[in-house]
């Protein structure tokens, strides 16, 4: 079913229409000026500058504003404006407006960056910046966006904070993180006291995209706004909870960044903890971003231990072998270039979390993420209990299934929920029926889209507070560090590429007497 089915909405360049989604305007952030390190990487190209693209296409920026993008690789800003254009291109392959690429490109300027010498940033940013703000006519109002490796995160803010970039006294200055927020609880801390000695607390969006995508955004609403499943969100009626983030892709082309991090690090302390808070928080006493990070950490709080002694029966890891996706040959983990022979680097992580708290004290939540798995999907998972006593048990030759609700975060963004109904016909029998809602065709931004809306408005409820970091890192440290010290290489790989993941996972829930939803 869809909200919007009864009536066609076109999308242009000067549609008012776009800027709004149910009658709730998008509003235009304040001028401003948009500072990317890292402008020449990967995540600059294939999500940042096409993000920034269709936000000026839809007529959602400022006309005050410009890029300045830096970076440790000498070009012109004409080179810059090319390779964007190119990223551009691949992205919106059929619907490119060339007209509103000329506009924005005309907003973008580069200039190189020596990340550790102060004197680079006085030429590059302290001496450049006023000239463009001023000929933009954008105010002291700067976000900083460090797309940049972690290896450099330090020299970046210190030499902010150095040079008097950090200040705001005449206008708000954000800086933007993206994860991983360290590599272990030390490194978490050790990341949010630099950023402190340079930035407030309120200036730093640590950013995590699956927050803003269109179903994460709904939980709540879908939970607070609606009286007919709050009283039933809790350990009497819900039995268990999954959270699944299943990609088939594999490293592609970050071995080095993937052999020190490993899915756990790279998946649990952001997408999937974040997915759980949402799921499992108390409603904020107001929707706003500092009420709702409160009732995130309060859940990060309640979360459990693992019991180091018995760990394998809480966590299960993995790393795929060769295998086929898509009818097609893939290599495993160990093959890809830039990885060790003999590596014993997870790439499958499942694991099973207890919050304990009145709400969901005894509920387990099983959690699982892996690399060149059979389908992409991430996906939230309620599975009710049975009712107390089934009268109907006799109809069938096999056990009736309780009721899930499932939320979708992607591919297909949506809402279902299974329940048991009367089959049509005299003879009285029952089968599993889907109401389904799905946001697929509907006008809504995409994720980066939002993100770098709410750092232009200064709206920080989708990203992630100091606090919130180290305690997810507090509660995974001693369980990493246990599976890192105990690895064995003959372990791995034990899932081929196009499965479901190795067999351990799936005796993970059975054990429990539960099973994984298929991927």
């Amino acid at each position: 079913m869809s909200p919007r089915a009864d009536r066609e909405v076109s999308i242009s360049q000067t549609d008012p229409i776009y800027r709004q989604i149910y009658g709730c305007e998008i509003e235009i952030p304040n001028p401003c000026c948009l500072i990317i390190f890292g402008a020449s990487g990967d995540l600059t190209k294939r999500k940042l500058i096409p993000s920034l693209y269709q936000l000026h296409k839809n007529s959602l920026l400022p006309d005050n504003f410009f890029i300045l993008g830096t970076g440790r690789m000498e070009m012109s800003a004409e080179k810059f404006r090319e390779d964007m254009l190119l990223a551009v291109r691949e992205v919106f392959t059929k619907d490119f407006d060339s007209s509103s690429w000329k506009a924005l490109a005309e907003k973008m300027y580069y200039s190189p960056l020596d990340y550790s010498s102060s004197e680079s940033y006085v030429k590059s940013l302290v001496n450049q910046l006023p000239l463009l703000e001023e000929k933009h006519q954008t105010g002291k109002n700067r976000i900083f966006y460090l797309a940049i490796p972690p290896s450099v995160f330090e020299d970046v803010v210190v030499n902010l904070g150095n040079t008097g970039l950090s200040g705001e006294d005449m206008g708000f200055t954000h800086i933007v993180v993206e994860k991983p927020f360290g590599q272990d609880l030390d490194s978490a801390k050790r990341l949010n006291r630099i950023l402190e000695k340079s930035f407030q607390e309120h200036q730093i969006y640590r950013i995590d995209h699956y927050l803003a995508k269109e179903t994460v955004q709904n939980i709540m609403m879908f939970r607070f706004a609606n009286s007919i499943f709050e009283p039933l969100w809790n350990n009497r009626y819900i039995d268990h909870i999954q959270i699944t983030v299943a990609e088939t892709i594999g490293i592609e082309l970050r071995a080095g960044y993937y052999e020190q991090t490993g899915v756990i690090r790279d998946m649990f302390p952001n997408h999937i903890f974040q997915l759980l808070t949402l799921t499992a928080m108390e409603p904020p006493v107001k929707f706003e971003a500092n009420p709702v990070k409160d009732e995130r950490v309060k859940v990060f709080r309640s979360m459990r231990p693992f019991p180091l002694d018995r760990l394998d029966e809480y966590v299960v890891t993995g790393q795929y072998g060769p295998g086929q996706i898509h009818g097609k040959a893939v290599a495993g983990y160990r093959e890809e270039h830039g990885v060790a022979k003999q590596s014993t680097t997870s790439t499958f992580a499942a694991m099973k979390v207890f919050v304990d708290n009145w709400r969901w004290k005894g509920v387990p939540f099983y959690l699982r993420s892996g690399k060149r798995l059979s389908t992409r999907k991430t996906e939230i998972s309620i599975q009710f209990k049975p009712v107390p006593h089934m009268m109907f048990s006799n109809l069938l030759n096999e056990p009736i299934e309780p009721n899930t609700l499932v939320l979708r975060v992607q591919p297909d963004e949506g809402i279902n929920i299974v329940f048991q109904a009367k089959e049509p016909g005299s003879k009285v029998c029952l089968r599993p029926v889907l109401m389904d809602f799905s946001y697929e065709g509907e006008i809504f931004l995409d994720a980066y889209e939002w993100v770098l809306l709410d750092c232009m408005h200064g709206d920080s409820l989708l990203s992630v507070r100091e606090d919130a970091v180290e305690e997810t890192w507090a509660f995974l440290t001693p369980a990493i560090q246990q599976l890192e010290s105990t690895a064995q290489r003959e372990k791995f790989p034990n899932y081929a590429a196009g499965s479901s993941g190795p067999d351990e996972a799936a005796l993970l829930m059975e054990r429990d007497g539960r099973r994984w939803r298929p991927l």
